[in-house]
């Protein structure tokens, strides 16, 4: 309970200090008309953002790396960043591109809250390949056979980004799934 206190709040530093650097560059490239001579150039302010973002994706990595230290999982890694773990092998038919496919699933936050659940919206379906989901999701699901059970860390990139879904999922969240496989409707 208290290491999930401190990830929420560790989140919330790192979220606040991007947006100061966002403020800071912005701050920074406003043309004044005061001739200031302190305005970082442009190629100054790219190699800002660069190593801003390289620190917010290391950030979540470790974040990701002590999750899974922390549960002991044996996952995979995609060239995307995508960590897989089949823990159920099903007999059924593997997804290709234009399958519609079904998933039981519930969504967790990294901090292991619970924003998702086929228990409370029903089962997900969407069609394999036409952007309907987050991209971690299409993704992973391309690994899985139906009657597969499996877990998918997805980092901010492949999920809802810096903005979040607008609901229940903050910018910049690492989403972990899990989901059982039912069907290809």
């Amino acid at each position: 309970m208290i290491t999930e206190k401190i990830m929420k709040k560790f989140d919330h530093i790192i979220l606040v200090l991007f947006i100061i650097m966002l403020l800071l560059f912005a701050q920074g490239c406003i043309n004044d008309n005061e001739g200031r001579k302190n305005k970082p150039s442009s190629r100054q302010s790219k190699e800002q953002l660069i190593e801003a973002n390289k620190h917010a994706i290391e950030t979540e990595e470790q974040h990701i790396d002590d999750f899974l230290a922390r549960y002991k999982w044996d996952v995979k890694e995609t060239g995307t960043g995508l960590r897989y773990m089949i823990y159920e092998r099903g007999d059924g038919r593997a997804a290709n591109e234009g399958n519609v496919v079904i998933l039981e699933y519930t969504v967790k936050l990294i901090t292991g809250d619970v924003v998702y659940s086929s228990r409370d919206k029903g089962p997900l379906l969407f069609t394999v390949g036409k952007g309907e989901v987050i991209s971690g999701l299409e993704e992973g699901i391309l690994f899985l056979h139906v009657g597969d059970k499996a877990k998918f860390i997805i980092p901010s990139h492949l999920a809802y980004g810096l903005i979040g879904d607008q609901e229940e999922i903050h910018g910049k969240a690492t989403l972990i799934y899990d989901v059982e496989f039912v069907g290809i409707k």
